[in-house]
C-alpha cells in the first residue's frame, strides 16, 4: 500500500514536472521577443464562374520574423476588390511555418457576385490599370495558448496580369 502512494506521488511530480517545463516553449508567443506574422493575399485564382455563382482560390502567404517555429491553426478573412467584397471566411487549416521562414497555401471561395457585377466588368474593362484591394483578419498562432493577430494589408492587383492572351 506504502509503495502504491509512493508510486502515484512520484507519476504525479513527473507529470507536472513536464508540463511545466513544456510550457517553456509557449513561452515565447507570450512575451516581448514574439512579432506578428505578415499574411499577403498573393494570388486569386477563379476555378468557376457562373451567372449566380463564382469558385475562387485566394493564395496566402505567411512570414514568420520570429527565431522560433509558429504553429498557426487558422485564419479570419474579409477580402475587397474595389470596395466590393470578394470573400469572407475561415480557414481552419494548421501548419507550422518555420522560423525566418513562410508557408503558402490555398482557401477554396464561393461567393455571388452577381449584385457588382457590373462594378467588376468595369474595372476589368481597362486591364492595365490597378484594382485596389483589402485584406482584413486574424491570424489564429500556437496550438495551446496561442493569440490572435489581427492583421490589415491594402495593395493593388493588376488584372492584364492574370488574365490570358
Amino acid at each position: 500500500m506504502f509503495y502504491q502512494a509512493q508510486t502515484i506521488r512520484i507519476l504525479s511530480l513527473l507529470m507536472f514536472s513536464g508540463l511545466v517545463f513544456g510550457l517553456g516553449g509557449c513561452s515565447s508567443w507570450t512575451s516581448d521577443d514574439f512579432k506578428d506574422p505578415e499574411v499577403r493575399l498573393v494570388k486569386v485564382d477563379v476555378v468557376k464562374a457562373k451567372l449566380l455563382e463564382q469558385h475562387f482560390t485566394l493564395r496566402f502567404r505567411i512570414d514568420n520574423p520570429n527565431s522560433f517555429s509558429l504553429p498557426i491553426r487558422g485564419l479570419d478573412y474579409v477580402v475587397h476588390l474595389n470596395q466590393v467584397k470578394l470573400a469572407e471566411g475561415e480557414s481552419s487549416t494548421s501548419f507550422t511555418v518555420p522560423a525566418y521562414g513562410h508557408h503558402s497555401f490555398n482557401v477554396p471561395v464561393r461567393t455571388n457576385l452577381w449584385r457588382h457585377l457590373r462594378q467588376i466588368v468595369k474595372a476589368l474593362d481597362k486591364p492595365d490599370e490597378p484594382i485596389p484591394y483589402r485584406l482584413q483578419g486574424a491570424v489564429k498562432t500556437g496550438w495551446l495558448f496561442g493569440r490572435s493577430v489581427h492583421m490589415s494589408r491594402n495593395g493593388e492587383i493588376i488584372p492584364g496580369d492574370y488574365i490570358p492572351e
